[in-house]
């Protein structure tokens, strides 16, 4: 089952077949997440194909990976696919 860890503790994990790999990133559906180790960060990026990226960063007995998960809360028809669903970086396991 694939799941995302940083610093001992799942943040999501999702039955196989579940996930979305676009570009080398796993996406996990947003009912996956263990939301009680991200919160907003406000940032926000572009991605002229996908739309306009919202961040999380990962929080984990105090300490804070900022920015280390993001998602499209609303995607361009070609990524209708990942829509909500969330993927990790900078240090976030995922296997």
């Amino acid at each position: 089952m694939p799941a995302a860890t940083w610093n001992g503790k799942i943040l999501a994990e999702a039955a196989p077949g579940r996930t979305r790999l676009v570009e080398g990133n796993v996406y996990f559906p947003p009912d996956t997440v263990n939301r009680a180790h991200i919160r907003d960060s406000g940032t926000r990026t572009v991605c002229p194909w996908k739309g306009t990226c919202s961040y999380y960063d990962v929080v984990v007995d105090g300490q804070v990976n900022k920015d280390a998960a993001w998602y499209y809360p609303q995607t361009k028809d070609a990524a209708k696919h990942i829509e909500g669903y969330v993927a990790f970086w900078k240090g976030v396991v995922v296997a």
